[in-house]
This record gives C-alpha cells, structure tokens and sequence, in this order.
C-alpha cells in the first residue's frame, strides 16, 4: 500500500510538472471524500445520502466517457499553448512583447479562473453540469480558433518582409480574444471537477472502489502523459509545418468526439449534488473573528475551555482534528462562544458569527503558508519565459535536424519533459533513500530545502538562457542572413531548458507536497487553488515585468531590449533581470523559510500523532 502511494505521488509530481502551464487538479482523499463544513455536513457522508442518486456507482464503465473528456480537452488546450507564441509571431505578426502579453495574460486567466470554477461547481452547480457547459465552452473556443488562420478577414494578410508586415487589427483581436476567452472559461470547469467527477463513479467504501480509484488516478496521469507527448510533437508539427488550419482542427474535432462520450454516458454516472465549499468556511472564519475583534481570550491561551470555544464533533470524512494552536491567535476570537450564538439543539445560530475550531485551525493553515508560497511565484517567472521568449529565440536559429526535417519551437518543451522524466525516478529511488540514511529527514531533505534548490536551478537556467542569448544574437549579427538567424543550432537553448526541468522537479513537486502535506485532508481542493494563484501570479507579473523593460528601455541611442527584431534587442538582459529577481527571492524564502513551523511529519523517527509544534531550518537542524 506505501509503494503504491509512493508510485501515485511521483506520477503526480510528473503531472504537473509537464503541465505547468496550466493549473492541475491534484488528486487526494478529498476527491474521495468530500469535506463536509458546517453543521449539516452529516446528511453528506456516504452515497446513500439524498445528496447523490440512488443507484450503484458507474465504476469502470463510466471511464471511457470520463477519461475522454479530459484527455481531448487537455489536448486542445495544450496543443494550442505549447505553440501558440509561433503562431501570434507569424501569424498575427505580433512583435515579442505584444506575444507575450497574450500569452500571460491568457494563461493567468486560464489559471485562476479554476478557483471561481470549484466554488461554483462545489457550492451550486454540480459536477456533471459543470463539465458539460464547460466542455461546450471549450468547443466553441477551438471552432473560434480553427476560424482564425482559416478565415483571411481573421487574421492579417500574409507577408515575405518582416518590415513591411501589417498587424492584426481591433477586431481581428477582439476575435482573438473571445476564442481565448471561451477556452479559459471551458478550463475553469473542466479542471477542477474531471478528477473529482471521475472519484465518484466509485464506491470508497468498499476495497474494490478504492482499488478502482487508484487505477483511475493511474491512468488519468497515463493519458495526459499521451496528450503531452502527442501535443508536444505531433500537433506542433501540423501546425508548424503543415497547416494552422489544419492543426487547430485536429483538436477540435476530437473535443466534439469527447463531448459525444461524455454525453453517452450520462445514464451510467453517479451524479452527486453540490454539498458547499470549503472556501465558505474560510470566509466564514473571518468574517466572525472580525465582528469578535473585542473580545478578551482567556488566559490559558491555546488550550480550548469548556464551554468557551465551540468544538462540535467532526464529521467522519475529517480524518485529523487539528487542535486549537496560539499561532494567530486573534482569529481563535471566532471560536469563542457568546450569548445567542447557539440554538437549542447546539447548531450555530449564525455561521457568519461562529466558527468552530476545526474551522479557524484551517484557516491558519492559509496563512502560515503565505510567506512561503509567495515566494514560488518568482520562481514560476522563469519558467513562464520558455513558453514566449526561449520560441524567440528559436526561430532566429538553426532547427535542420537532418536534411529534410525541421524542429518546431513549440517542440523544445520536450527537453524539460525528458530531464523531469528521467530524474524523477533517479531521485526518487536512488537519491532520496541515502540522503534520508544520513538526514533522518523522511524526503532526503525537507520540503522547504526542495523549494529552495528548485529556486537555484531557477537563477541558473535565466543566467546561463542569457549567455546563450548573448552568443546566439552576436552569430546572427555577424553572419548577417536575410532572416536574421544565427547559423548555430537551435540545441543551444537545452541547457537552460535542461537546468529549467531541474527547477520544476525540485520547486514545483515541493510545493504540492508541502500544501498537501500540511493542509488537512479536507483542505486539499485549497492546495489545488493555491498552486494555480502561483502560476496566475506568475503570468501576471511578467507581463509588468515586459511591459516595463519594454517601455522604459530604448531611449538616448540605447536598443529597446525586447524590440520587435530581436537581433536589435537586448533580451540577454532581460534573462539576468529575472535571474537578479531569483537572487533576490532566493533570499527572502531563506529569510521566511526557517520561521515556519511544520505540522506534518517530516524526521522518519518521529510519531505524527504525538508530534509537536517545531521549526525546521534549511541546514536541516531538525528538532523533535
């Protein structure tokens, strides 16, 4: 059972590093057990409820459906991305920074919106009719896109000058836009519940539904490793070589054939109804512990009075109580019991003025993780840039892999995929159990130190995409090519990537672990949401990073570091603005990092139960 955990975490790990341009559902207990909030969670707790329809659970039979569904949407989504900063270039003629605008802008929104998706989904829709508007939204996007390179009043008149080349107009990217749009609004729906729709075909009540869950996580990580591979090398080949027609509509007829599946098999889900969101709960935390700002906490602190804090029993599905702490210990306010807070049955009279303390330990969970997390979105800056400016830089070089054959840009992806599929396991099996002989630490090293050598690959891979920069621009510049490319290969650029894929093992993986691990059970869907505010953060704020450098660099006889000809730019200099950015990061995480206090077991000597409060610091002085 340990190894099958063990295999199910790296293959998460593998997951979302290959996916990390988007945000991925993270599989876990959760899924199987819905957390249950307030004080009617009891008539939530099995599949016999009201709550769910009153039939045997769809099981594998429904899989098929399921699983197609996802895949083709993964597909369409992924396929687009992994190329998409070629096609605004070429197509579009965009120049680098306009590219990249859309790129962040569109994938932070395709990022965050999952979190406005699970709150609908959880709170008032359901997950079965989330999936389905959501996967129409998903189709109408990529009909929208297939349109644009198929359509000339869609998209600019072609050209042969890269002077003399006219941009999109307004509603050319108004048009744009909209299909974007559709397809972020289809990826808010469809990722957050697929996997949770998927758990529930299952009974988890029985070993053979937990049996079967585990299969489905298994090859739900297998198909979106077949869409990766598939996006990455296939339908970037279409598109770069063959047709941008054609290449967007690979992907959308294969989203009509999933929305076929997903709808034949309506008769054979289970169809569980929406039982609330445990983003209410934090709300509701706060919201008490602000309007119970003055009250006076007793004097014993951290340890709950009778009759002073209200602490209901748990519902079933809840396998940890966490206990009161004195860490915020303000917001234990909203535990504390007042005249007229409780009915006569012992039910809150007003969640809004009442929290119990499972509740308000949750939400210090959030925000003893705050600190720490911020720090993950510079390193996600770098690893935003192979998705815009490292395609740049590969068009401007030589991609001839033979004498017939041409690399697509879209396609250097793989090099990071490769290195993370092959040191995942390496580290896994070899690295980790001899550095746990000497550490005593349970992963080799502990998490935070996982996030700060992620963050140092980081810096690397920015310093060293600089100096390749640097070499590439002086070889095009000096061979003088009426295409500006430089004669060196395009395999220049697999170093960084390389040292990138390294980042992405270590920081990425440990920040799952760290928030599944230190979250309670119930709290996991806030992992998943977490993680995608990482990676909109990230988006975010390289598009004001480029927009700046842009606009405030080029004056006074000095080049535009990011101009349109990116042989008369500096972009070197932009790598080493986000690599000093790492540096600088790199120095408040080890600033942060040795304040924060572990609630998960982290010495292979230790008793999880039994456990106490402890700080661990990055030269992995461990006190028990």
């Amino acid at each position: 059972m340990m190894e099958s955990q063990e295999d199910k975490k790296l293959s998460s790990s593998w997951l979302v590093c290959c996916g990390k341009g988007f945000p991925l559902p993270i599989p876990s207990s959760k899924s199987a057990s819905p957390s249950l909030e307030n004080e009617n969670d009891e008539e939530k707790q099995d599949l016999s409820s009201p709550k769910t329809t009153q039939r045997k659970p769809g099981g594998w039979k429904a899989m098929p459906f399921v699983l197609g569904n996802e895949t083709f949407e993964r597909l369409a989504n992924v396929g687009l991305l992994a190329n998409f900063t070629v096609f605004l270039l070429t197509q579009f003629h965009m120049d680098q920074v306009s590219a990249s605008n859309v790129i962040n802008i569109w994938s932070g929104a395709t990022s965050f919106l999952p979190l406005v998706g699970a709150y609908l989904c959880d709170a008032y829709i359901g997950r079965f009719l989330t999936i389905a508007f959501a996967s129409f939204s998903v189709l109408l996007g990529m009909v929208a896109m297939t349109l644009i390179p198929w359509l000339p009043q869609l998209h600019p008149p072609p050209c042969h000058d890269p002077s003399s080349c006219r941009g999109p107009t307004v509603s050319q990217v108004g048009f744009l836009a909209l299909a974007l749009g559709l397809l972020s609004i289809g990826s808010a729906g469809i990722r957050p519940c697929s996997i949770p729709f998927g758990v529930d075909q299952f009974d988890a009540r029985t070993e053979e539904g937990r049996k079967g869950i585990n299969s489905f996580f298994n090859w739900y990580y297998t198909t979106f490793t077949m869409v990766l591979i598939i996006s990455l090398t296939v339908v970037v080949y279409v598109q770069s070589n063959v047709s941008w027609v054609l290449g967007f509509a690979i992907p959308t007829i294969l989203m009509v054939v999933a929305i076929i599946l997903f709808f034949v098999g309506t008769k054979i889900y289970i169809h569980r109804k929406p039982e609330g969101s445990v983003f209410s709960g934090i709300a509701e935390g706060l919201v008490a512990a602000y309007r119970k700002r003055k009250l006076k906490l007793p004097e014993n602190g951290h340890e709950p009075s009778d009759g002073v804090y209200y602490d209901p029993p748990l519902s079933p599905t809840i396998v940890k109580k966490l206990p009161l702490t004195n860490q915020f210990r303000f917001l234990n306010k909203a535990a504390m019991m007042t005249e007229g807070d409780l009915k006569a049955d012992g039910s809150r009279a007003d969640k809004w003025n009442l929290s119990s303390i499972q509740q308000i330990e949750e939400l210090k969970c959030i925000l003893r993780i705050i600190p720490v997390w911020a720090s993950g979105i510079i390193c996600l800056l770098a690893m935003a840039q192979q998705g815009t400016f490292t395609l740049s830089q590969a068009l401007k070089m030589d991609r001839r892999l033979g004498p017939k054959f041409q690399i697509p840009p879209g396609s250097l992806a793989v090099i990071s995929m490769i290195t993370i599929g092959i040191w995942l396991p390496v580290y896994d099996r070899i690295v980790v159990p001899r550095l746990r002989r000497i550490t005593k630490v349970e992963g080799g090293i502990t998490l935070l130190q996982r996030l700060g050598v992620g963050m140092v690959f980081s810096v690397l891979s920015m310093v060293v995409a600089g100096f390749v920069e640097r070499k590439r621009r002086a070889e095009a510049i000096k061979h003088g090519g009426p295409d500006g490319s430089a004669p060196i290969t395009v395999m220049w650029l697999a170093p960084q990537l390389i040292l990138m894929g390294f980042a992405e093992a270590f920081n990425i993986i440990g920040q799952i672990e760290l928030y599944n691990k230190e979250f309670p059970e119930n709290m996991t869907s806030v992992a998943n949401s977490i993680m995608s505010i990482t990676f909109a953060g990230a988006n975010y704020l390289s598009a004001i990073i480029v927009n700046i450098i842009h606009n405030t660099t080029g004056g006074r006889g000095h080049p535009d570091w990011l101009a349109k000809n990116i042989n008369a730019g500096r972009l070197e200099n932009f790598y080493f603005v986000i690599a000093g950015l790492g540096v600088l990061n790199l120095t408040y995480f080890l600033y942060v990092a040795p304040n924060y206090r572990y609630k998960s077991r982290v010495r292979v000597d230790e008793d999880d139960e039994e456990k106490p409060d402890f700080s661990i610091e990055l030269n992995a002085v461990v006190k028990g």
